[in-house]
């Protein structure tokens, strides 16, 4: 078969301008995003704009409009909001507003835009693409732009990147900004359960969502809270009475504490609001509970952005750019999304009229009925005395180990399904572990923390990790690197390694060397972050994920004891029997652990390919290394496929 891997040399952005901007409300990892977008169209040879505070400066132009450069971008991937500005532009919604906004960018040669924003920002992109011809014409009408300039400028491309707390935009999983809000909201409520607990007070709290539930009811997984009311599912008549009757029964059983989160778009069956503070009146009248309301508002906007915040951008700023690179004059314009694990192009108008509920909503209101499903199945079935009904489990090779055994033991025919859960996201099956996001996290913390204020994020200059040897001539190269870009206005760096990337390269071997190496250009610290990364409390992302998945298979191990139940007992000995459910790329999946054993090295304890390293060149271009790149995975544009009522019930 003919090679179709396509990589990042042979795309060039020679003679291209682009010009990247946030617009609407802000959202933690924008700055993440600009970042990758400035030096991935850097290093394929195009010039990148800033256009400061977002539509408005584009219709005002002047210095609104500037040419970045590699360190314009330089220690902004921790900064919260956006650092280029944004604003509510009225100008732009007129035509003669996009009429000046043209103008700018052909004076600058900027014909491709990445706009960082919500369904708003992203429907005014592609209105203006859409007028872009019309506009040169009257430009040229008018004499302020020749017809040649018209026909070199004579296609306007577009890519969107959805920057919004909310999570609120059909065609993505995630959006950026909406992690590191439900980081806000969960520190919050983690916080406000302690005062709780000890006066035996119920709290009501405010998140923010406009008319999307998201966030409340993923924080309401998330902290356990005992009520949750959103727009996506206004409560039944009545609802009052069986919320009360949730708690009281909730305090009967010993509990000192109530949590109810209110999505601040919550509304009735009949289209009446539910306020926060109607909630805790209502409580106080029926039940006489001390009660609270606590409404978080712009603190949920604020703070650094998440890990995952920051990868995501990251990762999505980079597809944008290639988006564009590949763009043609007839390419409509697109969204750049996250499906699952996966970058994909979706074209952006078809994002925006079915934007109405998220998807992700959609699912996380399943879950809820999961648990009741598995429960009443097994006591449909008289399944509750068997003693392995239900095996969970959370080790890999042990899970082997009993599948192997059935064969002399009977009581091991049962149902299996493993859950990953491990920080360093080793185990075959699964992009992504129970607890890797959790540690993510605290390092980014620790690095917080211990550093100076001066210095306290840094641009990642290398990273050591078992699965690329090196060798002293990569480790000079890396030295050499760092002390150049030392003389340059970034005057600082940051070096990774993993604890058993190499034997003799150790930490203080490589400490020695950068401090030798640095003299008279720059000091080093070192820091062994250990088991702090194995502490803590967990992330949104983790107890959403793990909430997801153990739901998930309950609902699978309920449907396998039905199947295999026979006679008055359970019988399952087949492969499909005993699973890893898994995150591959844009699903949870199911996998017989037999198949995986093939695709795991036992020795270092770590699947034969790992999806990450792909992320491993990203790392190296945005640290201004020269690197090879495979692009034959970047997303192809794609279509959205509405779910329908028994792909949802799969889901």
């Amino acid at each position: 078969m003919p090679d179709t891997k396509k990589f990042i040399e042979n795309l060039s952005g020679a003679g291209k301008s682009i010009g990247v901007l946030t617009s609407g409300g802000d959202a933690q990892g924008m700055n993440a995003a600009v970042r990758a977008v400035v030096r991935m169209g850097i290093y394929v040879g195009a010039k990148v704009y800033f256009v400061h505070e977002g539509y408005q400066g584009m219709v005002d132009g002047g210095d609104n409009i500037k040419e970045a450069s590699w360190e314009s971008v330089s220690s902004m991937l921790q900064v919260g909001g956006t650092v280029i500005g944004s604003a509510r532009c009225k100008d732009f919604r007129t035509h003669e507003g996009r009429l000046r906004a043209a103008l700018n960018l052909v004076q600058r040669g900027i014909t491709n835009l990445c706009v960082i924003g919500g369904d708003g920002s992203l429907t005014g992109a592609n209105l203006f693409r859409e007028e872009w011809s019309g506009l040169l014409d009257e430009l040229v009408q008018s004499g302020q732009i020749s017809e040649e300039a018209a026909q070199t400028h004579s296609a306007l491309h577009i890519v969107g990147m959805v920057g919004s707390i909310d999570n609120d935009f059909c065609g993505t999983d995630m959006t950026i900004g909406t992690d590191s809000a439900l980081h806000r909201i969960i520190e919050v409520v983690d916080a406000i359960m302690t005062t709780a607990q000890s006066h035996q007070r119920t709290f009501v709290l405010e998140v923010m969502g406009r008319h999307c539930g998201y966030l409340a009811l993923v924080s309401a997984l998330a902290c356990g809270a005992d009520w949750v009311l959103i727009p996506e599912m206004p409560p039944k008549d009545g609802w009052e009475e069986q919320m009360c009757h949730k708690l009281s029964e909730s305090r009967l059983r010993g509990s000192r504490l109530n949590i109810i989160i209110v999505a601040e778009g919550a509304t009735d069956r009949h289209g009446n609001p539910i306020s926060s503070n109607a909630v805790k009146d209502l409580v106080v009248r029926c039940l006489g509970f001390d009660t609270r309301v606590t409404i978080l508002g712009h603190v949920q906007r604020g703070g650094t952005p998440s890990a995952f915040d920051r990868i995501l951008a990251s990762r999505m700023g980079v597809e944008a750019v290639l988006a564009l690179l590949e763009a043609s004059p007839g390419t409509p314009a697109c969204v750049v999304s996250l499906c699952g694990n996966q970058a994909v192009r979706l074209p952006l108008m078809e994002c925006v009229q079915m934007w109405k509920v998220k998807k992700l909503s959609t699912n996380q209101i399943i879950l809820k009925v999961m648990y009741h499903d598995c429960h009443k199945n097994i006591k449909q079935h008289n399944l509750s005395s068997h003693p392995n009904a239900c095996a969970l489990l959370q080790a890999f090779e042990s899970l082997l180990q009993l599948v192997d055994a059935r064969s002399r033991y009977e009581e091991f025919c049962v149902p299996m399904c493993m859950l990953p859960a491990t920080i360093s996201n080793n185990v075959s099956g699964t992009d992504l572990s129970i607890g890797a996001d959790t540690s993510l996290n605290a390092i980014v913390e620790v690095r917080c923390t211990t550093l100076s204020r001066k210095d306290r994020y840094y641009d990642t200059d290398a990273a050591y990790i078992y699965e690329e040897p090196f060798d002293i001539r990569d480790l000079q190269s890396n030295v050499k690197h760092l002390t150049e870009k030392m003389k340059t206005s970034i005057q600082r760096g940051l070096v990774l390694r993993n604890e058993n990337c190499s034997e003799n390269y150790t930490t203080d071997f490589i400490y020695q060397l950068y401090s030798e190496e640095g003299k008279g250009v720059f000091d080093c610290r070192k820091n062994v972050l250990g088991h702090m990364q194995q502490g803590g409390a967990p992330s949104p992302f983790d107890r959403n994920f793990g909430t997801k998945i153990a739901a998930k298979a309950m609902q699978w191990i309920s449907k396998k004891l039905k199947e295999f139940y026979r006679e008055g007992h359970v019988f399952a000995n087949s492969e499909d029997s005993a699973c890893l459910l898994g995150m591959r790329r844009r699903a949870l999946v199911f996998q017989p652990v037999i198949q995986l054993k093939d695709e795991t090295d036992f020795v270092h304890r770590i699947p034969k390919e790992q999806w990450w390293l792909r992320l491993r060149p990203l790392m190296k271009i945005l640290a201004k290394y020269k690197t090879s790149y495979d692009v034959s995975d970047s997303g192809q544009l794609e279509h959205i496929v509405r779910l329908r009522a028994k792909d949802i019930s799969a889901i």
